[in-house]
């Protein structure tokens, strides 16, 4: 494993557990964000254990290449999911381009894993 896969595992896994853990404890931000998309609270809580599952996969990762590939699978996934959420509420690139550039790393990693 080369150190900028290291490094985008790493920041990954930071950046979707503290997302993950962020909708399962239902804070008032996700919560906000979930009304303004016109998606159920509900699915909040599932957005949240897929994104904590990825990160958990890519923790394994660093010793076990199989689970880090499908961490990033699953991540490049989710941020998929919420690129086509944003565009369809049509949100601002200022709100859309965190996750853009995360789908974009997890892609990159699931590259560099194979």
């Amino acid at each position: 494993m080369t150190i900028l896969s290291w490094i985008l595992q790493g920041l990954l896994i930071a950046m979707f557990l503290m997302a993950g853990l962020g909708k399962i404890v239902g804070s008032q931000m996700h919560k906000e964000a979930f009304d303004k998309w016109n998606l159920p609270q509900w699915f909040c809580l599932v957005t949240g254990l897929v994104e904590l599952t990825g990160a958990v996969l890519l923790i394994v990762g660093f010793w076990n290449t199989t689970s880090g590939i499908a961490g990033a699978l699953i991540l490049g996934t989710t941020a998929i999911g919420g690129v086509l959420t944003h565009v369809r509420v049509k949100d601002s690139m200022k709100d859309t381009i965190m996750i853009i550039v995360l789908g974009i790393f997890a892609f990159i990693l699931l590259f560099l894993l194979m």
